[in-house]
């Protein structure tokens, strides 16, 4: 069985960052007899090429220069930062829909699986119309945020293609949802697995000396809601030895650096930007607690999954989050972790707070988590899922 993944982004070379998740997918499916190549954009002239094993077909678009639409950001934060990029969008589609239709007439692909479909469903659409080829279109929150939000125009195409993909997926049920408002129809909910993760679930850290260590991993975003975290951690100082490490980096860090040196917290706030694989385990697993107090941003988007706090549960650290997008998904209150209403700063500090004075219920969010982890959200679940839907279009006549 083989499967082309027409996909916004995929790493440059193997030691690109670049949806971590989506590699670890494809190498995962190639383990269970699945054989997979990508279709991407190029990359300031890339062209084809090999990353740890999956072939890589690269679209070219425009002139080398301008070969940025994607990857360095996301294309529409793209053109709202450099309008001028606008200009670039009818030869991308242009360009793809021609290499997925070139690629389908080969024969060789038993499925095409689309991942966010604004405007990839575009290619996938004319590799099925020229190759006969089952279509498979997975959904992750932000793009039909966008529609919903900014290009409502586009609600007709998007139902279009709800309505005959021949599989339709979504990583949550907050996105599963979305998806059946456009279109009433059968949607398979296939989630993220975690990229970073250690080899047997850990236990919960013991009590320790020094202060209480509150873990936050991601992309310094207005939707990841850390400026409401530095708030808490600021409450939590008038009466508690605590500090805040955030690991990540992105356009909100110095902003988030001036927020705690205006709330008197600098120095119990420290930021680590990004760190290599193995001190980012280390972290996970040296913190007392990871928060995720995620907002809807000022562009509606919102947390689609929240896989990191898979991620912290596997380590064995119990996790706090908004109850906003898919993290309810994984957080399920007081059972498998807190959650808070979003943006609510007293209630984020009093939930740190609770888990601090109480290491026998953060224990217990930690076992329960780590188990509902493991039956809905392992790599075998999800991978599991995948071949599913694969082997059943591909035994279709």
């Amino acid at each position: 069985m083989k499967v082309l993944q027409i996909v916004t982004a995929y790493p440059r070379s193997p030691d690109d960052l670049i949806t971590p998740w989506l590699v670890e997918t494809l190498k995962r499916l190639r383990a269970r007899g699945v054989e997979t190549e990508v279709l991407a954009p190029s990359y300031r002239g890339l062209g084809d090429h090999v990353v740890d094993g999956i072939p890589v077909h690269r679209f070219r678009y425009a002139p080398r220069r301008w070969e940025d639409l994607t990857h360095d950001q996301t294309a529409p934060d793209r053109v709202a930062d450099r309008p001028a990029y606008l200009g670039l969008l009818p030869g991308y589609v242009a360009a793809g829909c021609r290499a997925a239709a070139r690629l389908a007439r080969t024969g060789e692909y038993d499925a095409l699986h689309v991942h966010w479909p604004i405007p990839h469903a575009l290619f996938g659409l004319a590799g099925r119309a020229a190759g006969d080829v089952p279509l498979v279109c997975s959904f992750y929150s932000v793009e039909l945020t966008w529609v919903n939000r900014k290009m409502r125009y586009l609600r007709p195409f998007l139902r279009h293609v709800i309505r005959t993909a021949d599989a339709v997926t979504a990583i949550s049920s907050s996105t599963e949802a979305m998806v059946r408002e456009l279109h009433d129809r059968p949607v398979l909910r296939i989630p993220f697995g975690a990229t970073v993760e250690p080899e047997v679930p850990g236990a919960p850290s013991p009590p320790r000396e020094g202060p209480y260590r509150v873990l936050f991993v991601g992309r310094l975003v207005e939707r990841k809601g850390v400026q409401h975290l530095i708030a808490a951690v600021a409450r939590l100082r008038e009466s508690r030895d605590v500090e805040l490490h955030v690991v990540g980096d992105g356009p909100y860090r110095e902003r988030l650096e001036a927020r705690a040196g205006e709330l008197g917290v600098a120095e119990a706030v420290r930021f680590h930007g990004f760190v290599p694989r193995e001190e980012l385990s280390r972290r996970f697993a040296d913190s007392d607690v990871f928060v995720l107090p995620a907002v809807v941003d000022a562009k509606g988007d919102v947390e689609g999954l929240g896989v990191v706090l898979i991620e912290a549960l596997r380590y064995g650290t119990p996790v706090i989050a908004s109850a906003a997008g898919g993290i309810v998904d994984i957080v399920r209150d007081g059972e498998t972790g807190l959650l808070v209403p979003p943006g609510d700063e007293r209630a984020l500090a009093g939930a740190v707070a609770r888990l601090q004075d109480d290491r026998a219920l953060a224990a217990r969010l930690v076992s329960a988590g780590q188990a509902h982890v493991e039956r809905e959200f392992a790599w075998d679940v999800v991978v599991g899922r995948l071949v599913d839907v694969y082997g059943g279009l591909a035994a279709r006549p």
